[in-house]
């Protein structure tokens, strides 16, 4: 039987896994094909740049547990990932290597030994929300006497007002925002589910305003860079920093956040839950696959915990007298 061991042969094996695999039997969204290609991208430039193997001449032995575990350790030490990061690149690669294995019996030894590496545990981090006075001061900040200011302040607007995660914002076309009687936008989500969400009267009034300044095409972006271009969820983000940057000297408690554009997403969950939203409606406008991840902003409510608190009795604790300690436990306790 033939191997797969040479640079030809190995392209051939991406590109099948790329084109056969994700898009045709899977039908894997734009975004996981993104972040899938990000890994490679990622995995070659290392290779070539810690190994000194190009592109060209990667093989499929050279890809062994060793080399992935490096990989993986130089994604957190040089590249900085946090742990949930490294743990989707992994996934990546070994959704990559369960297919191989398939392709190329021969290697099967060494592919098992990358699918027995594990994903690396990591400690959930508290969650971080605004308040509604930090997230009106935030919008407040945008400067809304140019273009991008415009569109940053709308921008920022709608998420709040959606709860969309940053992909989803920079996703939505023009045509799926509907400004009739009952003003809604439509925002695909993870797994290709889509959702409506209701607007407010003020994002509705906003996005007619902001309608006007853009591509009248449907499929144009409803938030375009300056090359006409939808925005990157990096952009977002830097665009997110400078408004921060502007809003710390008139909130000040944003100084100790570290707002980003999830916690928008985050606010949007907390303020509904807080106004006494049902979760199960919560995860609904949010997309969530399960109302269990909705209920990590339940345990993030200190608010209600506190008001839990108080409905409770407290526990009854009766008076003992003081006895002294024996003089060698005192002398115990001393050392």
């Amino acid at each position: 039987m033939k191997s797969i061991a040479n640079s030809t042969t190995f392209a051939a094996l991406v590109q099948a896994f790329f084109c056969h695999r994700l898009i045709e039997q899977q039908n894997a969204s734009q975004q996981t094909v993104a972040a899938y290609r990000d890994t490679f991208r990622l995995l070659l430039g290392y290779l070539q740049d810690e190994r000194g193997i190009s592109p060209e001449q990667i093989t499929l032995a050279a890809l062994d547990a060793d080399t992935i575990a490096a990989f993986l350790d130089h994604l957190e030490s040089e590249r900085h990932n946090c742990i949930r990061t490294r743990n989707a690149r992994f996934a990546a690669i070994r959704a990559f290597f369960k297919f191989a294995a398939a392709r190329d019996p021969q290697s099967l030894p060494s592919i098992q030994r990358v699918l027995a590496i594990p994903s690396k545990r990591f400690a959930r981090p508290a969650m971080c929300s605004l308040t509604r006075e930090e997230m009106l001061a935030l919008l407040a900040s945008c400067n809304r006497a140019n273009w991008t200011g415009q569109r940053d302040h709308i921008l920022l607007s709608l998420m709040y007002n959606t709860g969309a995660r940053v992909s989803e914002a920079v996703a939505i076309r023009r045509k799926d925002v509907f400004l009739t009687a009952s003003c809604s936008v439509k925002i695909s989500g993870k797994g290709r589910k889509q959702r409506m969400i209701p607007l407010w009267k003020t994002s509705a009034d906003y996005l007619r305003k902001w309608l006007e300044r853009i591509d009248s095409s449907p499929d144009a972006p409803l938030f375009p860079g300056r090359d006409g271009k939808a925005l990157s969820r990096s952009a977002v983000e830097k665009r997110l920093q400078r408004v921060i940057a502007r809003t710390i000297g008139k909130c000040p408690t944003l100084k100790n956040k570290n707002v980003s554009p999830h916690t928008i997403r985050h606010t949007t969950a907390m303020h509904l839950l807080q106004a006494g939203v049902d979760l199960s409606v919560i995860s609904i406008w949010l997309g969530h696959e399960s109302i269990e991840t909705t209920h990590h902003y339940v345990e993030a409510n200190l608010a209600m915990k506190e008001l839990a608190l108080a409905k409770m009795e407290a526990v009854p604790v009766s008076r003992m007298r003081f006895q002294p300690r024996e003089r060698l436990l005192q002398f115990l306790d001393a050392l």
